[in-house]
């Protein structure tokens, strides 16, 4: 069968390169040995075997502001991903996360014939919580990661298809990269990881921040998980009045792995530390104008993942103004060894992991959507 997938982020094409692997075991018929993909993405599902047609860096904007200063692009490109989708017509359209532009390709193919899978889905019981009825008219099946949406969807009489995790499956095939401290240059001292995002917005607006409060720590040394998506050339410009930290591309669990501690920029990441066992502080930091909007609709408690997962705070989040390098070295010194919460955090850690079951999640979907397009196509389950 053909599947088109759409990501519009890192974590998503991630994500997907997975889901192309899972759905390749299960999907082969005499008729068409090999399932075929094409989607909107980047390099990960580019291996995985997809045709890429557009890469998600051209269309990360994040945040009210940037959307609104975007709103041709963002149009141009759904228009050409629509005449794109009807041109090659594939069994299913897969969306993973992405809303605002995923949300509108679900109701583009969903007019025109087109089976919608949703894998991930978009964080509509943070705000606006009303489109899940948009997702329930829209996708036919919807493919959750996290264990309080089957509940939360429930409310709108939708039933859903909770797979586990991907990012446990991504930690499962995780190994750590030899001599990884040698080669990065590190000495004795512990390490604490600054994880800024991966978007230019959120490493201008929050790596200031971490990088002011280093000056507090001379005994640890710290280094910035970079992403190759973004140029040298930022990086550089932060990073010039500091360089004492350290700096390696696309190795984020390698840098985890061997940290004590870390900042991160609220997102997945916050997820993976947790479930690497890093105690952390959750950092976030944007436009005036798109925290005040997203203050006025946001309606969860927290904005990390292990906060929402456990159903209470276990790890601090340091929200806009409270981003200072004051409250950073003091919130950093308390999950440091020794300090005050450290042991608190780790145990919360250990609830959400049990929380979240085990690996499997990409097997689990790619198998579960093999199967429900088969149904379609009166086909045997897959096997």
């Amino acid at each position: 069968m053909n599947y088109y997938l759409i990501a519009g982020e890192r974590s998503g094409d991630l994500h997907g390169a997975n889901l192309i692997r899972a759905i390749r075991q299960y999907d082969h018929t005499t008729a068409q040995p090999e399932a075929t993909f094409r989607a909107y993405g980047g390099e990960q599902m580019e291996a995985a075997g997809a045709v890429l047609v557009r890469h998600y860096r051209e269309m990360a904007f994040m945040g009210f502001l940037e959307v609104a200063k975007n709103l041709g692009t963002i149009r141009r490109i759904l228009r050409e991903c629509q005449a794109d989708l009807l041109a090659h017509r594939p069994d299913v359209l897969i969306l993973i996360d992405y809303a605002g532009f995923n949300l509108r390709m679900a109701r583009f193919a969903k007019k025109n014939g087109i089976k919608v899978f949703y894998y991930i889905s978009p964080k509509v019981w943070a705000w606006n919580q009303r489109r899940a009825l948009k997702i329930k008219a829209n996708v036919d099946k919807l493919f959750t990661i996290l264990p309080f949406e089957t509940e939360f969807f429930a409310k709108y009489e939708y039933d859903v298809e909770y797979v586990g995790n991907p990012l446990l499956d991504a930690l499962a095939d995780f190994h750590p990269a030899n001599a990884f401290s040698e080669k990065i240059g590190l000495d004795e001292r512990p390490v604490i990881a600054l994880l800024p995002g991966s978007r230019r917005q959120e490493i201008t607006s929050i790596l200031p921040a971490m990088l002011s409060a280093t000056r507090q720590f001379p005994g640890y040394q710290f280094v910035v998980g970079t992403v190759t998506n973004l140029p040298d050339t930022l990086y550089d410009s932060l990073l010039a009045d500091y360089p004492n930290v350290l700096r390696v591309s696309d190795a984020a669990y390698d840098l985890l792995h061997v940290s004590t501690a870390a900042l991160v920029t609220s997102g997945t990441a916050t997820l993976e530390t947790a479930l690497l066992n890093i105690p952390q502080v959750v950092c976030y930091k944007t436009t005036g104008i798109t925290y005040a909007i997203a203050k006025h609709l946001i309606s969860v408690p927290f904005i990390s993942l292990v906060n929402l997962i456990a159903g209470h705070e276990i790890v601090t989040e340091l929200i806009q103004n409270d981003l200072t390098p004051d409250r950073i070295t003091a919130e950093l010194s308390v999950i440091l060894p020794g300090g005050a919460r450290r042991d608190v955090q780790l145990a919360g850690y250990a609830d959400v992991q049990k929380k979240m079951g085990g690996p499997g999640a990409s097997e689990r979907a790619g198998r579960l959507m093999v199967e429900e397009l088969r149904k379609k196509v009166g086909l045997a389950d897959a096997k």
